[in-house]
């Protein structure tokens, strides 16, 4: 864009599917149908009309229709003579749930007050995760934006905003994905939060889903039967079938939309490694990158299980969600080692010590399952790796819903914030972790009827295997995700940050993510990492070249006693230490109990 260009004050981005207003004051309807016979559209208050068969199993009508229109398609097949009236797959906005009539929505009736936004680049992440329906809507999510740019934040990343069904879920088990969640807000309203959280310099990231879809609601099987292949089950039911290129078309197309329209900074891809066909990956990225406006920074990040390295490329995927360094942690801060823990409670320090130094700890070994995972990573930066210590997985997926300052010694967790927040490697927090809540955060669905009774038994049912749960009453106490307290027990406790035993915690995580802009940030591009010593079972020294040929250094001590450290003798530049005085007792060879170190050291001969 020339410097005499004025920036476009509405985007719009038309998908294949679904219904596209026409400047002209029509709307054009797409639906793919393939094992459809006929299929009609329906607009309340007008005459129902039959679509035109097209190539490729769609079906398209062009039709006299304003914005707010409510609509829906009836699909006719032998299973269906009489006819079934579906909400639109690509419908953008729903009335009365996922089983009501679509809306005809204008992508041009907002008016962006940033257009010129153009986002910032990966390695100046520092991720807040959060669920808008826990803190509001769309609407107390904006409430947050000015505390959350204060703290340190520079992008905030929304678990799945696409229509889902009833009024609480966490969004996984959607059938609507590009319909925006009616209980938080309506599209105008999400494109108000992005846009207001642009003008306050964060970024804004989205889980999207593309590996399953949801039970409740889901009509795909009665008129696109190809959508699904029976022959490659995943822990939902069948997988969906992206061989069939209408299906890419279908997915890819949803992911610009929420990037070009909707203005997303970033799309984060939740567990690719359940979607069969993975050069669909590289595809997408390809597309994406070649769609998005030159000079304008959009990032991708992956969940994936199966550590692909080949994966994290620029031209491809930006960074992983790197949960071996979440399960190894979380090992050594709580001593757990049951479930997918076991893979990384022998030798857990080593094996956190080749994560620092080289990303993935499983690079090809073979887990408990006896299954071979990962490829190499130790060319990837630092910078191609998301780590945490909570997330909404980790903390939501145990039975009860426990943060991680209930499971482990505060003092202990004090000191694996500093890695989390100094190393190279790009952190990100789960809403609440700054003033160290203790308050849960549980699994929590809407659903009614036998659904809802088989999502409580299964949610029960899934923790059989463990110590704690292994006989029916204990699992008794395990919350009823469709009860709505345990949706409000779930609520972020915000008024209590600033209670002296919390304020502690939200102050030294400013300081933190202070001392990350200013000293970190700025040297990220092009560090490596160089050496990492195990000291001790549950201690380390780390060390980074950064950009500017200065070293950072962490040390680590998670044990209860202090344990010897060796190469600290006339190291400078002190950046944060968790107790007075620990960093001149490492500097004199003691790494004290409980504590973490980090310097930001010159070397005038490296």
């Amino acid at each position: 864009m020339s410097m005499d260009e004025t920036p476009a004050a509405s985007f719009r981005f038309d998908p294949r599917f679904g219904a596209q207003l026409q400047t002209d004051g029509r709307t054009r309807f797409t639906l793919w149908a393939p094992t459809a016979e006929q299929v009609w559209l329906e607009i309340e208050g007008g005459d129902s009309q039959s679509m035109q068969p097209m190539q490729d199993g769609h079906h398209q009508l062009i039709v006299q229709c304003a914005a707010g229109a409510r609509y829906r398609y009836r699909v006719f097949s032998d299973e269906h003579a009489q006819g079934l009236a579906i909400p639109d797959p690509a419908s953008r906005a729903q009335l009365d749930d996922i089983d009501g009539p679509s809306l005809v929505i204008d992508p041009d009736r907002y008016t962006w007050q940033h257009p010129q936004w153009q986002g910032r680049p990966w390695h100046e992440s520092v991720i807040y995760e959060l669920h808008v329906g826990t803190l509001g809507g769309f609407e107390g999510v904006r409430q947050r934006l000015a505390y959350l740019a204060s703290l340190g934040i520079t992008a905030i990343e929304l678990m799945p905003v696409a229509e889902f069904p009833g009024g609480r879920n966490w969004g996984y088990d959607g059938v609507l994905p590009y319909a925006v969640e009616a209980s938080y807000g309506d599209p105008d309203d999400l494109k108000a939060l992005i846009d207001e959280a642009h003008g306050h310099g964060l970024m804004v990231y989205l889980d999207v889903v593309y590996n399953h879809f949801g039970p409740d609601g889901n009509y795909l099987a009665a008129y696109a039967g190809t959508f699904f292949r029976e022959d490659l089950p995943t822990p939902w039911g069948a997988a969906i079938d992206f061989r069939q290129p209408q299906v890419r078309r279908y997915f890819i197309d949803n992911a610009l939309m929420w990037l070009l329209e909707y203005r997303f900074d970033g799309l984060r891809f939740d567990a690719v490694h359940a979607i069969g066909e993975q050069d669909f990956l590289t595809e997408m990225a390809r597309e994406i990158r070649a769609r998005v406006e030159p000079g304008r920074h959009v990032h991708l990040m992956l969940e994936n299980e199966s550590n692909q390295a080949s994966l994290l490329d620029p031209t491809l995927f930006d960074a992983q969600w790197n949960d071996d360094w979440h399960n190894v942690m979380h090992v050594l801060l709580t001593g757990e080692y049951e479930g997918y823990y076991s893979d990384f409670t022998e030798g857990a320090t080593e094996r956190l010590a080749r994560c620092l130094g080289e990303g993935f700890i499983y690079q090809g070994e073979t887990t408990r399952g006896g299954h071979a995972r990962g490829e190499s990573s130790a060319h990837l930066p630092p910078s191609a790796f998301v780590i945490f210590l909570q997330n909404h997985d980790q903390i939501g997926n145990r039975a009860l819903g426990e943060r991680l300052g209930l499971l482990t010694e505060p003092q202990a967790l004090v000191a694996a914030t500093v890695p989390l927040l100094l190393s190279p490697m790009i952190p990100l927090l789960f809403m609440g972790e700054e003033w160290g809540s203790t308050q849960p955060f549980c699994f929590f669905t809407s659903h009614h009827g036998e659904l809802a009774e088989a999502v409580r038994k299964g949610r029960r049912n899934e923790f059989a295997a463990f110590s704690a749960f292994s006989d029916a009453a204990t699992r008794e106490a395990i919350p009823d995700p469709n009860d709505r307290q345990t949706f409000v027990d779930s609520i972020p406790d915000f008024d209590y940050r600033e209670t002296p035993s919390h304020a502690m915690w939200l102050t030294r995580y400013r300081k933190l993510l202070a001392l990350r802009q200013r000293e970190i940030v700025p040297r990220l591009p092009g560090a490596v990492a160089e050496t990492v010593e195990v000291l001790a079972e549950k201690a380390w020294l780390a060390r980074w070249r950064l950009n500017d040929r200065s070293q950072l250094v962490i040390a680590l001590n998670l044990r209860d006693d202090r344990v010897t450290v060796t190469g600290l003798s006339g190291i400078t530049g002190l950046l944060y230490e968790t107790q007075e005085g620990t960093a001149a007792s490492a500097e004199e060879g003691w790494l004290e109990r409980y504590s973490a170190v980090a310097w930001l050291h010159t070397d005038t001969q490296g």
